[in-house]
């Protein structure tokens, strides 16, 4: 029964990788057809997010070894 767990927590966290990745994108492919810097899409709500999450990533690894 364990492992029914875990395969929705790997599902979660996959359906919200995919939600905030596709958000990104399409912040991505707004900024270049209106011709806004190459670093608009990153001061965006999913660009901000997908920051502090490579920022904590190492700490939160650091954490758990």
């Amino acid at each position: 029964m364990s492992w029914l767990l875990t395969i929705a927590k790997a599902l979660a966290i996959l359906t919200a990788a995919c939600i905030l990745g596709s958000w990104f994108l399409k912040e991505f492919k707004q900024a270049r057809l209106s011709g806004k810097p190459w670093y608009a899409p990153y001061l965006s709500p999913p660009g901000i997010v997908l920051i502090i999450i490579l920022v904590l990533l190492p700490i939160l690894a650091g954490l758990l070894q």
